[in-house]
């Protein structure tokens, strides 16, 4: 038991989410993350989806990593992928179906995340499937905490509103006698690389002095 939540194991889950962020550090998945965050609720749907994806083919490639012939690890790994991710596309369409039409092709194309194929090819092939796991989970909710920032900004400056529920009041719109306008830039693909920028630039500045 002790060893599960050993020093180092506590490192690979902590490492990702902040000094080695896929997306922060490592500028990974971002296509998804501009696509999809013009609201929060699918932002965070996306974020778990990846996550789950991400823990559970990191844990599968860790099991079978010692049988799979080298020629082909990438096929396999892109097979469990493709998998998983039919899996969780079927299920989103069962119970979010709304979301599901939202996020449109973006959950297909998690097959190609840089994030997942990255993790399989430079975690799951050589570790066990324990430190797979936290690794995949801690890389999927880097990613996902990232999301969930810029579809907070764009849905609450964009819409006033987050999870569909009003956030500004009508009585404070320009329209009604205030002096409050909503961002229609925000709800713009173009808004969400600048807003990822900041994040980017915000991240990196608030550890120039932790990077090793």
């Amino acid at each position: 038991m002790g060893k599960l939540f050993s020093k180092e194991n506590g490192e690979v889950f902590k490492s990702p989410l902040n000094l080695n962020n896929p997306v922060a550090v490592q500028v990974l998945g971002i296509c998804s993350a501009l696509a999809v965050t013009a609201q929060l609720k699918p932002a965070i749907v996306m974020g778990l989806s990846v996550t789950v994806i991400t823990a559970f083919s990191n844990v599968i490639i860790s099991l079978i990593r010692k049988t799979i012939p080298n020629r082909i690890r990438i096929i396999v790994q892109l097979v469990v992928v493709a998998a998983l991710v039919t899996i969780v596309s079927n299920i989103l369409k069962a119970y979010v179906y709304d979301v599901s039409v939202q996020l449109s092709v973006y959950v297909g194309l998690i097959i190609t995340n840089c994030i997942l194929m990255g993790r399989l090819e430079a975690f799951a092939m050589m570790n066990g499937p324990w430190e797979s796991f936290l690794d995949g989970i801690a890389n999927g909710l880097g990613y996902a905490i990232v999301l969930v920032i810029v579809g907070f900004v764009r849905e609450l400056l964009g819409f006033g509103s987050i999870f569909g529920f009003q956030i500004i009041p009508d009585s404070w719109l320009l329209d009604n006698g205030g002096g409050y306008l909503h961002n229609g830039m925000m709800t713009m693909p173009a808004m969400a690389l600048i807003l990822l920028g900041c994040i980017i630039w915000a991240h990196r500045a608030y550890n120039k002095d932790k990077v090793q």
